[in-house]
Formats: C-alpha cells, structure tokens, sequence
C-alpha cells in the first residue's frame, strides 16, 4: 500500500474494482465514520466529521515535516496525493524498513515535537484515568480479555497519566503512518488527530508491537526520553483504543497486535 495509511489488518477492506471511465479504484479502508479510497495516484478521504478534514488539511499546512499535498477539498472528500516510497511497516509484521529509516523517522518526529504546538486544544489528562477504568471493565466484564492481564497492564499504564509538557503531537503516528525511500522519510499521512500533546505518545504509538525498534527510533530522535513511559503508552494505547478496533471491525487478537502487546507485559 502506498501513499495512505490505515489499520492494515483483518476487518480492513481492501480490494480492487474498476469503474466506467476512471482508474482503478481502491478501497483502502471504510467504516461507519471514514473511508479512504484510491485512485491513481491520489487519495479520496470520505469523513462524516468536517473538523476532522479541517485538523488535518491546517495540521499538514503547520507542520514542519513532509506532508502529502492537498489537491482539492469538496466536503465530504479531501483528495490529496500520494507520497513515493513505502510505509515503515504494518502493525503484527516485521518491518521491512532499515535502521537508518527508523533513525531518520525518529528525527522527522524530533523535527515535528519542537515545532510551535498547533493553536487548538489537545487531548486533556483529565477523565483519562475515568475512561481507562471503564474500558479495562469492559475488556473483563465481556470476556475479552482475563482480569489479570487487564489488571497489570492498567497497573503499567497509570505511569503515562502524568504532566506533560505540550508539544506538537501527530495523535495517530501508527507505523503506516510514515513513509521512507530507502533511508530517507518521503512524508508523514494521517493527520487528524494532531493536536498539543504528549511527545512520547508519538513515539509509542509508532513503535507499538514494534519494541525492537525503539533503539533505532531514539538514534534519530535523542535518547532524552523515559522509556517506561513509553512502555506504559504501549499498554494504555492498548487497552482503550481495543473496544473501537472490535467495534469496527479491526482485530486487536491478530498476532502482533494489540492483546500481543498486553500479553507482552506480563
């Protein structure tokens, strides 16, 4: 996959068909909130929620990385291009990407985390600690997941609710997120969740299912960081985002992926 990023595991659709006088066309990914499609070389993105686009288009204009280009903007679509290159991986594989590509995303995202934080609020600490709990009830109280994997991974989470200092945080830098040719980074997609926010979010997020990276990471972006924190992220990124990924159609139970990294804790 090129250009666009997605949840690239079982539940992502995923297949070609051509139309009556267009290229091919492809379904990136598609839920009840958002979809992506490809044509050629561009990217159709489809989103129910306008401020979404609007994060993402002033996102890309503000930050000090490469970005895709935006072509055009018809509400509900934005088209933007795509970027050369290959992701850095897919989340439940290994990456195919070399240590120097990890080290130059590390400093494209050190580039990034020490530009002015874009003018809109962040995500708060406040009520975090409340959606943990109830999310880690859910995980139990449905059967998804045993109480004592819950348990521990909640207990190694609670080091990632402490004060941070705001930076400009992409929000959603998963590992399809970033895009390299050979050791260079092409462009960075996805921008609709950037905010103020916490820096080692960034690198978690990208690193998750990924711990052997997080070496080659640092070497580009600076070895000034509080590993455990980043190894909490792991585990609250984990248990909140797994009822969404279930929810629409992801799998968090995949290998590599989500309950792999909480397994991974104990």
């Amino acid at each position: 996959m090129d250009g666009t990023g997605s949840d690239d595991r079982s539940g992502v659709v995923d297949r070609p068909s051509i139309m009556a006088g267009v290229e091919e066309v492809t379904v990136v990914v598609a839920h009840d909130e958002r979809a992506t499609l490809r044509v050629g070389d561009v990217f159709l993105k489809v989103d129910s929620d306008q401020a979404r686009i609007d994060v993402e288009v002033e996102a890309m204009r503000l930050a000090p990385v490469p970005t895709p280009e935006v072509l055009w903007r018809k509400p509900p679509v934005l088209a933007i291009t795509a970027l050369p290159g290959q992701a850095l991986g897919r989340l439940g594989e290994p990456s195919p990407a070399s240590p120097a590509a990890w080290a130059a995303a590390g400093a494209v995202i050190r580039t990034l985390h020490e530009a002015p934080p874009p003018p809109w609020a962040g995500r708060k600490l406040v009520g975090l600690d409340a959606e943990l709990e109830r999310e880690c009830a859910w995980l139990v109280d449905s059967g998804v997941l045993p109480a004592d994997l819950v348990d521990r991974n909640r207990e190694i989470a609670e080091a990632a609710l402490r004060p941070w200092t705001p930076v400009f945080m992409h929000g959603d830098l998963q590992i399809t997120h970033i895009f390299t040719d050979g050791d260079q980074v092409t462009g960075v997609i996805d921008w609709s969740e950037a905010a103020p926010g916490d820096a080692l979010y960034d690198l978690a997020v990208l690193t998750l299912g990924h711990e052997e990276r997080l070496d080659d990471l640092l070497t580009g972006y600076g070895t000034d960081v509080d590993r455990d924190v980043i190894r909490a992220w792991w585990s609250l990124r984990s248990l909140l985002a797994s009822r969404w990924l279930i929810e629409h159609g992801f799998d968090p139970s995949a290998p590599g992926c989500e309950f792999d990294v909480l397994r991974s804790r104990m």
